[in-house]
């Protein structure tokens, strides 16, 4: 269900703004939708892991947060961004 650790460097060199970036709203938000995708291939097999299912909501709420403080500070940088990551929003 967790990324690995070269799946995890993949996805932070795609959005890194910078190099040795890793902390930037691109980058946290790129790794929860990684995650986020995980989770709902996880739960094509497993429907009643209503555990699992929590941590997935806290993940999608935390990726909100962030989407909405990209959103604030900059427009097109979260427009951008959304349409790299393909989240309808």
């Amino acid at each position: 269900m967790s990324i690995t650790p070269d799946r995890k460097q993949a996805v932070i060199s795609d959005y890194a703004t910078k190099a040795g970036d890793t902390g930037s709203p691109e980058v946290q938000v790129a790794i929860l939708t990684e995650r986020i995708t995980n989770l709902t291939e996880h739960f094509k097999t497993h429907a009643k892991d209503n555990h699992s299912r929590r941590g997935l909501l806290k993940l999608v709420s935390q990726r909100r947060q962030l989407l909405d403080y990209v959103k604030r500070r900059d427009e097109p940088r979260y427009r951008s961004l959304i349409e790299r990551l393909g989240i309808r929003r």
